[in-house]
C-alpha cells in the first residue's frame, strides 16, 4: 500500500507544465461547503467552459478500482486530495505543502469517508487552486511551487493543478501498463468533449 502511495504521488508530480487552452475548470463545491449530508460524486465536470470543452471526470471509476496504475488496487484518495493527511506527510511529498484542516490528524480514505462524510475533511480542487486572479476559498492565495526544471515559480492554478495530477498519473499507467488505453498529454480530445 506505501509503494502504491508513493507511486500515485510520483505521478501526480511527473507532468510538468504542457500547453493547453485556459478554461474554467470548475467542479462540485467542497463536500466541506455542503450543508447537507455529503455524498461522494459518481461524476464530476470539469472545465466547462474550456476552449476544447468540458471533461467528464468518473470519480467512481477512478477511486472504485476500474482504473488504476498497479492490477488489483484501487487509487488512493490522497493522489489527488492530497490536502487530506496530516501535515507532517504532507512534507514527506515536496512539492505539497498544505494539510486541509491545518490541525488534520487523519489520512483520506473512503473508509473514513463512508463512516463520516462530513468529519472525513475533503476539500474540492478549486478550495485552494483557483483560476487566475481569483482567490481561493481555503488560502490566502493560489499555491506556487518551484517548477521542476528551473527556479521558477509555477503558479498552482486550477487548470495546472488539473493537468498536472491528471497527466502525470495517465502518464504512470502508461508507463506500468502498456496495454492501457488511458490518454496522454497529447491526447486532449480523449479527455476534453465539446458539447452541443
Amino acid at each position: 500500500m506505501k509503494k502504491h502511495t508513493v507511486l500515485s504521488i510520483a505521478a501526480v508530480l511527473l507532468a510538468v507544465g504542457f500547453v493547453i487552452s485556459a478554461g474554467d475548470f470548475t467542479a462540485t463545491p467542497s463536500l466541506a461547503q455542503q450543508t447537507e449530508d455529503p455524498k461522494m460524486p459518481e461524476v464530476v465536470i470539469l472545465g466547462k467552459d474550456a476552449k476544447l470543452g468540458q471533461v467528464t471526470f468518473n470519480h467512481v471509476k477512478h477511486n472504485g478500482g476500474t482504473y488504476n496504475i498497479t492490477p488489483g488496487t484501487t487509487i488512493a484518495c490522497i493522489s489527488c486530495h492530497h490536502t487530506a493527511r496530516p501535515a507532517a506527510e504532507v512534507a514527506k511529498f515536496p512539492p505539497l505543502k498544505t494539510s486541509w484542516p491545518a490541525d488534520r490528524t487523519t489520512i483520506l480514505t473512503a473508509e473514513l469517508f463512508a463512516k463520516d462524510p462530513k468529519g472525513a475533511g475533503v476539500a474540492a480542487c478549486r478550495d485552494c487552486h483557483a483560476r487566475t486572479d481569483q482567490k481561493p476559498k481555503l488560502l490566502d492565495k493560489i499555491p506556487e511551487i518551484k517548477h521542476e526544471a528551473s527556479t521558477a515559480l509555477m503558479t498552482m492554478t486550477n487548470m495546472q493543478a488539473f493537468h498536472r495530477t491528471c497527466v502525470g498519473c495517465h502518464t504512470e499507467v502508461k508507463k506500468t501498463l502498456l496495454t492501457s488505453k488511458g490518454p496522454t498529454q497529447m491526447q486532449c480530445a480523449m479527455c476534453h468533449k465539446k458539447t452541443a
